[in-house]
């Protein structure tokens, strides 16, 4: 079954098609079977969250567009469970923001690497970096310390969706500015993040292209302004008060 071939008036059709595109992205050896368990539990937070952008994703969005659109050498990293989800979405947003690409894996093989920069060059992407892995992330021992010196360790500002939370606090040492996407307000990377955006990876990352078209002739003072006035700890809040007292259908 295809995304086309789920119907659009199924009540949880967004979800089946997310669940189809992780299952496909395991077929393709993209996403690790792990990834299949962290799909699962992102379901969960985001069928509590009403699977919609509240207000404040879509706030810290604008402020991730305006972020993106300020920096000098911004990054897209991109695991498994992202290129399967949003790969053609990925190639659009880094074509408004000017961003680099970036592959970036904890269950790190040539294969899965190779076969996730072809996946996004099938869906636009002419330069795909993370092959060369010539930096390492200081403190980080795992695979997801290996990347690129001309890419995410030289990057000001990082997209980092679904990330892991070690690799999170380790970006947030090297004084980037860390976007991260997570349907858990109360995770690791969403707490240190510099803008959390709590929401679904497939509604999060076209949301932020949209803004950053909306900005394209935004001054930087106007850009600055935007991303200083966003804060963090209420996005948090609003996420949490949401999940908590939202209401079930």
């Amino acid at each position: 079954m295809d995304d086309a071939e789920i119907p659009e008036d199924h009540p949880r059709h967004d979800s089946l098609v997310t669940r189809h595109r992780i299952e496909d992205g395991v077929d393709r050896g993209i996403t690790s079977r792990q990834g299949l368990i962290a799909q699962g539990r992102g379901e969960a937070f985001d069928y509590l969250l009403g699977e919609r952008t509240i207000p404040s994703a879509d706030d810290a969005e604008r402020a991730a567009a305006a972020a993106l659109l300020l920096a000098d050498h911004p990054v897209l990293s991109v695991n498994g469970n992202v290129a399967a989800l949003v790969p053609g979405e990925l190639v659009e947003l880094a074509d408004a923001v000017d961003a680099d690409l970036e592959v970036n894996l904890f269950n790190r093989t040539e294969e899965r690497m190779a076969a996730i920069a072809d996946y996004l060059r099938e869906h636009g992407a002419e330069e795909v970096k993370g092959l060369a892995a010539d930096a390492r992330i200081p403190g980080l021992s795992h695979e997801r310390g290996k990347v690129d010196r001309d890419g995410i360790y030289e990057a000001d500002v990082v997209l980092v969706p679904l990330e892991d939370g070690d690799r999170a606090e380790a970006l947030g040492e090297m004084d980037k500015t860390e976007i991260v996407i997570d349907l858990n307000p109360l995770s690791r990377s969403a707490q240190v993040a510099s803008i959390p955006i709590v929401d679904n990876a497939v509604r999060a990352v076209p949301g932020i292209t949209a803004h950053a078209h909306d900005l394209a002739d935004a001054d930087a003072a106007t850009l600055r302004e935007i991303v200083d006035e966003f804060d963090a700890d209420a996005a948090l809040a609003a996420a949490e008060d949401a999940i908590r007292g939202g209401e079930m259908e």
